[in-house]
């Protein structure tokens, strides 16, 4: 068993009150018990800013923050930051959209693979995408991770729990519009039903709860965070205000669901 926190906040343009803002909540998500806590992504600086100027490796001022509070916190942190990415062919910089995960015992990190290139915004003219499956082991439980424009494509999910995961993550900066919030709440409970895996679906609050007017096409949150089980059904979830939720994961949960519905097994490649 395994107590975890989702932290739905509102991210902006300066790197040190971002920072302010994970510890915060991460200590609340300590004093609630949690063992593990999931921070959206791009949790190092909003969409709609720059990114280039901020991109720093995983041993760089702000990831090491954040290492050190996990470390005193004796809590695993997944967040969104931006590491240094190659240049395009074209020689355009680019920097990689990252979730860095850090704790005692834990170390891992994982560059978002789909970019997020639909609704008018072009995530590959600034980011290099990443190319394998990550999957990392807190508390004796297996979890994979995935980014925003991921929960799309049921194959990366497939590869987690293949992987060993029975929990997967998906830390997002969700994209606003007609029906979006409602395309990010299925596709939560759709991939947990594909892959019989317990989905963490952390996404940034919607800006608009807190009076800050959009930036353009930027995907700067819609909110809906939840956790949600091997079969589909919401243990917990906010809706578009920041918050912070609170679920305890049982791995027997995902085995009983496993033999009730073995996907897994009985799926085909074609």
């Amino acid at each position: 068993m395994v107590r975890v926190a989702l932290a739905q906040v509102i991210t902006g343009r300066d790197l040190t009150e971002n920072l302010r803002l994970l510890e915060e909540y991460a200590r609340r998500a300590k004093e609630g018990g949690a063992g593990l806590v999931v921070f959206p992504e791009a949790m190092m600086r909003a969409f709609g800013n720059s990114l280039l100027d901020i991109a720093e490796p995983l041993d760089g001022p702000w990831a090491s923050h954040v290492r050190a509070l996990a470390e005193e916190l004796d809590v695993v942190i997944v967040a969104g930051m931006f590491t240094p990415g190659a240049p395009s062919e074209a020689g355009n910089p680019r920097v990689r959209n990252t979730l860095l995960v850090t704790g005692p015992g834990v170390e891992a990190s994982y560059d978002k693979i789909h970019l997020f290139d639909a609704f008018g915004f072009a995530e590959s003219d600034t980011v290099e995408a990443g190319t394998d499956p990550v999957t990392f082991d807190a508390g004796g439980v297996t979890f994979g991770l995935a980014t925003c424009y991921d929960i799309r494509f049921p194959a990366l999910f497939t590869a987690n729990a293949q992987r060993g995961a029975v929990v997967n993550i998906v830390s997002a900066s969700w994209g606003s519009g007609p029906g979006k919030a409602e395309q990010w709440q299925l596709l939560a409970r759709a991939r947990a039903v594909d892959t019989t895996t317990f989905v963490l679906a952390c996404g940034q609050g919607d800006p608009a709860t807190q009076g800050i007017e959009a930036k353009g096409t930027a995907p700067t949150g819609v909110g809906y965070s939840a956790v949600v089980s091997p079969f589909g059904q919401v243990l917990e979830a906010l809706e578009s205000e920041p918050g912070l939720i609170f679920a305890d994961l049982d791995p027997a949960d995902v085995e009983e669901a496993r033999q009730k519905l073995p996907v897994l097994a009985n799926r085909r490649d074609f």
